[in-house]
């Protein structure tokens, strides 16, 4: 089992920042993959930015630019940061963080983001 664990989120106005971080214990030597997918009300569930345990990254094209994501690691957990820069209205969300792993995949309680114009 991995436990993930979220932080960050929150209200900031358009061309503001705010960084999400990741925490994941657990079973974390079989996590392959984590990242951010994200929901706004009444679309569909989309990923944002993905990082694998080795470093390789990939963005939705929306963010590429804006957003950068990072991983660390050590013996007790994994942690996936997403800074966000440059926030505009519709990276309003609810931001889910993931885990890939060799069992299965696991899921955050999702934060919310909002973006005010």
């Amino acid at each position: 089992q991995v436990q993930l664990v979220e932080s960050g989120g929150g209200l900031v106005q358009t061309g503001g920042s705010l960084r999400l971080s990741c925490a994941a214990s657990g079973s974390i030597f079989s996590v392959k993959r984590m990242g951010w997918y994200r929901q706004a009300p009444g679309k569909q569930r989309e990923l944002v930015a993905g990082i694998t345990t080795t470093g390789s990254t990939n963005y939705a094209d929306s963010v590429k630019g804006r957003f950068t994501i990072s991983i660390s690691r050590d013996n007790a957990k994994n942690t996936v940061s997403l800074q966000m820069n440059g926030l505009k209205p519709e990276d309003t969300a609810v931001y889910s963080c993931f885990a890939n792993a060799y069992r299965g995949d696991y899921w955050g309680q999702g934060t919310q983001v909002t973006v005010s114009s």
